[in-house]
Parts: structure tokens; sequence; C-alpha cells
């Protein structure tokens, strides 16, 4: 099992898509409305006809699906909801952040934090607000210092290790 977001865009997904393959180094498939059947209930309009109806933004081993809603039913995020996405290293936290950050608004500026080895928080130019971050990768190695990559600082990593615990 596992849960994977779905953002609602207001018409500008594809907008949104092009920004987010830029910042993730990714390629999404889609289909838009004009590719569906016109029915009674979900006429097709001139005006919705190149909206998303259904998005998948692979990014890593996980996808971000994406949509466009209908005009008569706006959508906006929520404010306490952020897409988290963990990168390998502080380099990859740091350019897609200087992608995304074009147009939004930086809570948190790409940096080492006492938890992890870099950290950003923003809100994109659409509205979608981002935590950016080094994977947690504590192991056993971390717990005992010799891993250099280590994000845990603010775990209980040693503690848990010398208990015979499961790590972060």
């Amino acid at each position: 099992m596992k849960a994977s977001p779905y953002l609602v865009f207001n018409g500008n997904c594809i907008e949104a898509i092009a920004l987010y393959e830029k910042a993730f180094g990714t390629k999404a498939t889609y289909c838009q409305y004009k590719d569906a059947p016109s029915s009674e209930h979900f006429p097709i309009t001139p005006e919705t006809a190149e909206f998303v109806m259904h998005g998948v933004l692979p990014i890593g081993k996980e996808s971000i699906y994406l949509c466009d809603t209908t005009p008569d039913q706006p959508s906006a995020f929520g404010n306490g909801s952020f897409a988290c996405v963990e990168f390998d290293n502080a380099e990859a936290v740091k350019a897609a952040f200087e992608i995304l950050k074009d147009g939004g608004k930086v809570f948190c500026e790409a940096q080492e934090t006492f938890w992890n080895n870099c950290y950003a928080e923003l809100e994109d130019k659409f509205g979608l607000k981002w935590t950016l971050m080094i994977e947690c990768t504590c192991t056993e190695e971390c717990a005992t210092g010799n891993n250099p990559n280590c994000t845990c600082q603010g775990c209980r990593c040693k503690e848990n290790a010398s208990e015979g615990k499961p790590s972060c």
C-alpha cells in the first residue's frame, strides 16, 4: 500500500507540470479533457479542452498525481498542507529550491538545520507549499557517527542503536 498526493489546479496544471519537471528532473505523463468523451454530466468545452484530466509526475520511486478542476469548482491548496520531497544530497535540494521559488514565497531558505543537513520550505507561484530536504538515511553507521551523510541529528538514533531498537 502507498499514499500519493493528488494536486488539483485551476486551469494551469500544464504550466505547473513544466515547472515541476524542471525542478525534479523528471517527465510527467497526462491526458487532457479533450481526450475524454464528452457526456451530459461532463461536457468538454473550448474553455476546458486543454485542461489536464489526469497527470502522473514521477519523483524518485513515488509519484504525484495532478489535474485541473473545472471553472465552476475552483480549488485552493490548504494552508496547513505541504508536499514533501526528499533528495539524496544538498545540491539537489538547493537546485529544486531555486527553480520552485521563482514567483513564489520563501519560508525557509535551503540550509542546514539542527535536524537535517539541507532543508527548505516555500510556496510556489501556484500556491502549493513544498518542504524539500535530504532523505533521512539514519542507519547503524549514522548512530555510531560513521555516516557523514546522516540527516537525523535531531532524532534518537544513538539511543535507539545502543538499545538495539530500530533507527529513525
